[in-house]
């Protein structure tokens, strides 16, 4: 296809470059124009990330083709400060802490911008709809909104240009002090360099062949086409691991790159490294893979039963981990229960949405130091890994962190580092892998699904006598955090409650599914979800306030927990008292208001259901009540 040729005027600058056809002008923007504040996250026109104006309209760069840039006049983020100085809207953000991973923030100024622009006076309704195409994974979009309106404000005259100054921190006492954030400068300018911005000289871009089975033995591999092509310079599979080819937190059971058999659909099985990245995908497509399909198990407990599918010979049950905790004896305090309730409950995986997909860049220094630079948020383990996958002292592998635009628990799996390693080791040059955010959400690992069942004995004034919970985790391909997310959610799954008699049980399964990893709260959120929603169906049954079950229950200070461990001091009583009085809650069992309660519908809260009534239609399996009455 023919090159283009744009002529446009971009931050005030005439521009004329060649563009290929199938760029976008995010594209452009970024790889030609170097303009990287401008970033790639959704890639669908979802997320607001890439907005830049174009002819003074608010555009989202990844819908736009090039073609349509010429004779435009297109304006970034970089674009918005002049002589170098912040604009008022990015000294705004700054002074208020609107940032915090920052990758979605140049986006997000943008927009803001565009707000101002249309209407000086927005009211923070029509902000909050004008910044509606943006998506932050961070902030919560208060401190967002509360920069548009200081910015508005000092634009207008209502508030003087001091209200943008630093605030004076008293006697160098920083702790308990409103101060400012000292990456915040580069996340509103668009300066700050995410591991997908980095560039080095003579670098080559790889992209990886994933397997479209989710269980099958490799017979073969052929790479003979794709190493021939032009432009290509470095092909991998794990034939060209040197060392322990096994990786994992707790369990070295993942390869770099498939070895004799893939257990997921999207596992690594090769990759290339090209001059570009149309080289590279257009290389991935010449290796000829013969695959064997084998019989795949995708459920937790078909994947536990006998005659199952079998994802790892080591793990003949499937069974990653099983954490169990045993305290006082469980059948006694069911015994002395005067009601009985067992109930389900089941979360799904859940994909972790950070708006920086996953990138990184390897290369060899000149003393022979292999180098990572990526996202990763687990760096001193992700090193130790590596050393032993590549077969290098350690002294000889170092990691650099780059800014994470968004994380939650996903990027502490080692999931591409070692492939850019071998990539550069065996290129002897720089190496980038940038994922799409198809690819992002296809092979990274998620939050576990999980089915908790969970029976609970009570008095009737509401004390907890007995506790019975097992929880089933999807742990997917490999082992990743699994064992941790299950002792985790052993330890905690209880909540902070005082139970004399407890039986816990956790496991974390083998399944041919994507990978499970770690997630904001670990394992406790899957527990307690079950635990707290089974706590206010337990208040209905006995018609009690959901607020006061907790209160008769709650641990106090110098409690013991499950697992022994002493409490100097227990504030679950003061968070009570805050959400109680944050929610206006009226006190009350919820069965005597229906399935809805006015009392939570103020302002800034959304209508709440009650659990209880849901369930009850539901047949939640109780007992002994009715019988001892």
């Amino acid at each position: 296809m023919p090159e283009l040729r744009i002529e446009a005027v971009i931050n005030g600058r005439k521009v004329a470059r060649s563009a290929q056809p199938y760029q976008r002008l995010l594209d452009f923007l970024r790889d030609d124009m170097n303009l990287t504040g401008t970033k790639d996250g959704c890639g669908a026109g979802e997320c607001g990330a890439c907005s830049v104006f174009v002819d003074g309209v608010l555009m989202k760069s990844c819908l736009m083709p090039v073609g349509k840039a010429q004779g435009t006049t297109i304006e970034t983020v970089e674009g918005l400060a002049r002589k170098g100085d912040l604009s008022l809207l990015q000294q705004a953000f700054h002074k208020t802490g609107a940032s915090q991973c920052g990758y979605c923030i140049p986006g997000m100024v943008m927009a803001a911008t565009a707000a101002l622009r249309v209407n000086p006076f927005a009211d923070r309704e029509e902000i909050k709809e004008r910044l509606g195409g943006n998506i932050c994974r961070c902030t919560g979009y208060q401190k967002i909104f509360d920069a548009v309106e200081l910015a508005r404000d000092v634009q207008n005259g209502r508030l003087p240009v001091t209200a943008l100054a630093e605030n004076e921190v008293a006697d160098g006492k920083y702790i308990g002090a409103n101060v400012r954030r000292l990456d915040a400068p580069g996340k509103v300018s668009g300066a700050l360099k995410y591991a997908g911005d980095m560039t080095m000289p003579h670098m080559l871009h790889m992209q990886v062949l994933r397997s479209p089975h989710p269980h099958a033995i490799i017979e073969s591999i052929d790479t003979s086409e794709a190493e021939a092509m032009e432009g290509v310079e470095g092909v991998i599979t794990c034939a060209d691991v040197p060392g322990e080819d096994g990786f994992g937190v707790f369990v070295h059971d993942q390869p770099v790159m498939a070895r004799g058999k893939v257990r997921y659909v999207g596992e690594a099985v090769a990759a290339v490294a090209a001059e570009d990245v149309v080289t590279a995908k257009r290389a991935l497509a010449k290796i000829k893979v013969v695959y064997k399909p084998l019989p795949a198990v995708f459920d937790a407990f078909a994947a536990m039963k006998q005659g199952a599918p079998v994802v790892h010979d080591y793990a003949q049950d499937n069974v990653t981990k099983h954490i169990p905790i045993r305290k006082g004896d469980i059948e006694k305090g069911f015994a002395r229960s005067d009601l009985v309730v067992e109930q389900d409950y089941e979360t799904q995986a859940i994909e972790h949405a950070y708006l920086e997909p996953e990138a990184g860049l390897g290369y060899v220094d000149a003393d022979g130091v292999v180098t990572i630079v990526s996202s990763s948020q687990n760096i001193t383990h992700h090193r130790h890994m590596l050393a032993k996958i590549i077969k290098k002292p350690i002294s000889k592998v170092r990691f650099i962190m780059s800014p994470v635009g968004g994380g939650f628990g996903g990027k502490e799996d080692m999931i591409y580092q070692g492939m850019l390693a071998l990539m550069a080791m065996k290129t002897r040059r720089p190496v980038r892998l940038v994922f799409t955010r198809e690819e992002s959400i296809a092979v990274t690992a998620k939050r576990h699904p999980s089915r908790t069942t969970l029976r609970m004995g009570l008095t009737r004034d509401g004390r907890i006598q007995a506790v019975a919970l097992k929880m089933i985790c999807d742990g997917g391909a490999y082992g990743l955090s699994t064992e941790g997310v299950m002792r985790k959610a052993a330890i905690l799954g209880a909540g902070p409650y005082k139970i004399p008699n407890l039986q816990v049980d956790t496991y974390g399964i083998y399944t041919n599914n994507t990978p499970s990893g770690a997630f904001r709260s670990f394992g406790a959120l899957q527990t307690q979800f079950a635990t707290e929603s089974h706590l206010d169906i337990c208040a209905e049954r006995l018609g009690l306030d959901p607020f006061e079950i907790r209160r008769i229950n709650a641990m106090r200070d110098g409690a013991e927990t499950h697992t022994k461990q002493q409490l100097k001091s227990v504030s679950y009583l003061r968070v009570l008292e805050a959400a109680e009085k944050g929610s206006r809650w009226e006190n009350g069992a919820p069965a005597s208001r229906g399935d809805k309660r006015s009392d939570l519908s103020g302002e800034g809260v959304r209508d709440a259901c009650t659990l209880g009534a849901r369930f009850a239609a539901d047949g939640a399996k109780d007992g002994k009540l009715e019988a001892a009455e």
